[in-house]
């Protein structure tokens, strides 16, 4: 299985870790054309309208050189277990009677299985795959649930909580990429989007879409913690340009990406509306900044009249 996989994260492809410190080189199997999948969902998300597509054929997609990100064998691995599982399970019952034989044929590829995954999972550092194979999983569980059959129940209950554990640790290590980013090896003298808050809006961005639909309340809570954390980085980066006009400049441009990713995102509303918020802000005070730029002795006059009127009216008995 590993000759058919696509690998699309390591350890050092985070929100906050600069581009130059990714290592490209380093990667060990099909290295990708488009580094941008580690934070961008795109044609991945399609994975979860297969879920009863016939499993993959190994031999053949190793003779016609495919690839495939990590979901994909996983889905096709599962499909296979739970149709063989079933049947297993029927014929136990009718044959035998007793589902406990069941078991006892299936304790090898279990064991098997767990093995794979124990290998697997402490190297998976791609948090959009793990989110999808939780998601895989939940609609597995519901195809058995649909055909009444609990043999794997337990199993695939102890599959979920190892993809969610994994989940949330990969989701820290982008957190603290963020809180603990370096600004001086981030910074770029240009009042663009950063390429940090376009790793962040896409991330985000495909989390929330795959949210919406199997919402889980504990992700709310881990995508405020990384709304804190991708602001207080981005204000310490507005803060390195020394003119505040090009300070708040670069604050409207990365706001306004942030929004524009999100707007057409389903569920993505509240983090939107948060980031909204704070681009309206900015563009009233880079307004009043450009006024006081090219207007300073115009309103100063102004002020000063508005000043004597009121002055002038308070004497007049």
């Amino acid at each position: 299985m590993e000759k058919l996989q696509l690998d699309i994260a390591t350890s050092s492809d985070l929100i906050g870790v600069e581009t130059r410190s990714t290592g490209l080189f380093l990667r060990g199997r099909e290295p990708l054309k488009n580094r941008s999948a580690v934070f961008a969902l795109g044609d991945r998300i399609n994975i979860l309208k297969e879920i009863d597509q016939p499993a993959l054929i190994p031999h053949t997609a190793e003779v016609n050189s495919q690839r495939y990100p990590y979901e994909v064998l996983f889905r096709s691995l599962h499909k296979l277990l739970i149709d063989t599982a079933a049947s297993e399970y029927l014929f136990c019952d009718d044959f035998f009677g007793e589902e406990s034989i069941f078991y006892e044929i299936f304790a090898g590829p279990f064991a098997v299985l767990d093995e794979h995954f124990n290998v697997v999972l402490p190297n998976c550092y791609d948090a959009l795959g793990l989110m999808l194979m939780i998601h895989i999983i939940h609609q597995q569980q519901m195809v058995m649930f649909r055909r009444q059959i609990p043999c794997l129940d337990s199993y695939l209950d102890k599959v979920n909580i190892s993809l969610w554990s994994r989940f949330k640790l990969v989701f820290d290590m982008h957190l603290n990429s963020l809180r603990n980013a370096n600004v001086s090896t981030l910074w770029v003298d240009d009042v663009h989007p950063h390429y940090v808050m376009r790793r962040y809006a896409e991330f985000i961005a495909s989390l929330v879409h795959l949210n919406v639909e199997h919402g889980d309340g504990q992700l709310d809570l881990n995508f405020e913690r990384l709304e804190m954390a991708i602001d207080d980085l981005l204000i310490k980066l507005a803060k390195t340009f020394t003119k505040p006009k090009l300070q708040t400049a670069f604050l409207i441009n990365n706001y306004d990406l942030i929004v524009a990713v999100l707007m057409n995102v389903p569920g993505g509303g509240r983090t939107m509306i948060y980031f909204g918020k704070l681009l309206e802000s900015n563009i009233c005070i880079f307004a009043e900044e450009m006024l006081l730029e090219n207007f300073n002795d115009l309103i100063k006059f102004l002020n000063s009249c508005g000043a004597g009127e009121s002055s002038s009216g308070a004497e007049k008995p």
